[in-house]
């Protein structure tokens, strides 16, 4: 299971996706989402559906890699369709006790699973063709006007690529620890819900002094180097958009514009 978490990680290959300004992605992605929230039927869907479908081709990434990810919160879309399927009212098609199935549940489960694939995906993508580094020098790029209000972005963008880098790091720590422990007979899978939650303990414990461990060498690192913030600080490559960064834009803009005239006439 641990290996089936691709959340924060970054997969190395050549391709207009991987090329693009980390700006255009962050702000495509931020829309994508919000634009599944725009509609309510599968004319919509199958639109958005067809646009990641475009975007997974561009970014070269193994659709088995990207689906992979969908393992680790496959329980969260079971519960988020048993919970639709059951509590949304209408006309009941069966009926057992309080519990009841209907049409309209049908379709608002199929449909809120649907959105929930896409919003991972689609997000998940993100961080698939971009770099912790990228993805900071970006986000620190977007967020700049709000230096004039003395919000701290540099900061906030270093925690945010840190949080990312650390995942992989931490998921990989984990993987190791479980393994040693099962090797000295811990069972993390059998029993009831209070015997895995107590089996948990010593994988957390040395997990949780790993991470501490790693935090305290990356801040004696950092002091080392001098780090003081982000202010006076140069790029060594600083942003720039290109051609398929507006390229990229007026694509995501027409897809944009589909949605809002799905919304509107259907």
């Amino acid at each position: 299971m641990i290996r089936d978490i691709t959340i924060g990680q970054y997969y190395p290959v050549e391709s207009k996706l991987h090329s693009l300004d980390p700006r255009v992605k962050l702000v495509c992605t931020i829309f994508y989402i919000l634009s599944l929230f725009l509609f309510n039927n599968y004319y919509g869907y199958l639109v958005a559906g067809v646009f990641l479908i475009f975007v997974i081709a561009q970014s070269k990434v193994p659709v088995s890699f990207i689906f992979r990810g969908l393992k680790a919160v496959i329980m969260l879309l079971l519960v988020t369709v048993v919970f639709n399927l059951f509590l949304t009212p209408g006309e009941p098609i069966w009926q057992f006790g309080i519990l009841k199935i209907s049409e309209e549940g049908i379709h608002f489960a199929v449909k809120m699973a649907i959105r929930l694939i896409f919003l991972i995906i689609g997000s998940s993508l993100m961080t698939f063709t971009t770099t912790p580094n990228h993805l900071t020098d970006g986000l620190e790029r977007l967020l700049g006007p709000l230096k004039k209000i003395k919000v701290p972005v540099h900061e906030i963008s270093m925690m945010m690529s840190i949080a990312l880098r650390f995942i992989p790091i931490l998921l990989e720590e984990t993987d190791k620890i479980m393994k040693a422990q099962m090797a000295r007979g811990a069972d993390f899978e059998n029993g009831n819900m209070i015997d895995r939650a107590k089996n948990l303990v010593p994988l957390l414990v040395p997990l949780f002094v790993s991470a501490f461990r790693r935090a305290n060498d990356l801040a004696m690192a950092m002091e080392a180097r001098c780090y003081n913030g982000g202010e006076g600080r140069t790029k060594m490559k600083p942003l720039k958009y290109h051609k398929n960064d507006y390229v990229a834009y007026m694509i995501f803009i027409f897809y944009i514009a589909i949605i809002f005239v799905i919304r509107m006439v259907l």
